[in-house]
């Protein structure tokens, strides 16, 4: 095949010896089968962010760690260093997510570098040997179902015990390699205790699979999983051998509205009160002035 231009640099620096063909194009990245020493791998090239599809890059890079606090100014006011910087910062993610959960064991394709903005990675193959195929593209009987949903929520515990969730995870970011599932996409990764949205995200990341999964098995639909980690976690009582039962109870006690309605009213005064007195203090410096 024609050798994509974002592979030329690794072929020409001799990092991969040929381009064996496409794999799949998605909304941030395309990717590759690439011969590295008669090793197949997949080679990841990253999209420009014009052409992503991803939106509120902020809320995932909230809590992440930049270089320097010139750089985050840079991405905040989106200055042309400030793109680069984002750009590489939205590279670097992925890989260094994929280097920290290889080695607590999660199920993810074992990374190999990254070369001029392109990252290299094991191919994940299905029982023949081919490609594996995404969770959405696969028929799952009832019994598999089961037992795959448990090994990734368990994925989802080992993620967040090494500080990180995955922030997209659905039936398009699994593949089903020959030994089980195996979470690919990664570089939107969030920083678990650093994020505000962290919670949201997790929620979002486990009732995806839950809703994936229930299509096989409907009784998964019932399922409070997400609830019951970030309890344990917040609890710190979270590990990779937790058990779990995806129960959870839910405060279901009436909200004391005019308790509330006090409260909110006494931050107005508060606040207008702080208001008048920094308008009497201006005052009366502009009077002494005169």
């Amino acid at each position: 095949m024609k050798i994509p231009a974002g592979l030329q640099p690794l072929i020409d620096e001799g990092v991969v010896d040929a381009v064996l063909g496409a794999l799949k194009s998605g909304k941030e990245a395309s990717v590759y089968v690439v011969d590295c020493r008669g090793d197949m791998r997949c080679a990841k090239v990253y999209k420009d962010a014009g052409q992503r599809g991803f939106q509120k890059l902020a809320m995932y890079q909230e809590g992440r760690k930049f270089r320097r606090s010139r750089d985050m100014r840079a991405m905040d006011n989106r200055s042309r260093h400030g793109r680069r910087e984002q750009e590489a910062a939205w590279k670097n993610a992925e890989v260094d997510a994929l280097y920290r959960l290889a080695a607590a064991g999660v199920r993810v394709p074992k990374p190999h570098g990254i070369y001029d903005g392109v990252m290299l990675m094991e191919l994940v193959t299905d029982a023949d040997g081919y490609p594996a195929k995404r969770l959405n593209d696969v028929h799952l009987e009832p019994a598999q179902a089961r037992e795959w949903y448990v090994i990734l929520v368990n994925q989802v515990v080992r993620m967040l015990c090494a500080g990180l969730i995955h922030g997209d995870l659905s039936e398009y970011n699994v593949l089903a390699g020959a030994h089980g599932p195996v979470i690919i996409d990664l570089p939107q990764a969030v920083d678990a205790a650093g994020n505000n949205n962290a919670f949201q995200l997790l929620q979002r990341d486990v009732n995806n699979l839950r809703t994936y999964f229930a299509r096989s098995a409907p009784e998964l639909a019932k399922t409070e999983y997400a609830h019951e980690i970030w309890r344990l976690y917040r609890q710190r009582h979270l590990s990779p051998e937790t058990p779990l039962t995806g129960k959870f109870e839910h405060d279901r006690s009436a909200v004391d509205m005019d308790s509330l309605m006090y409260e909110v009213e006494e931050v107005e005064r508060e606040h207008k009160a702080r208001e008048a007195g920094r308008r009497k203090a201006e005052l009366a410096e502009a009077e002494g002035k005169a």
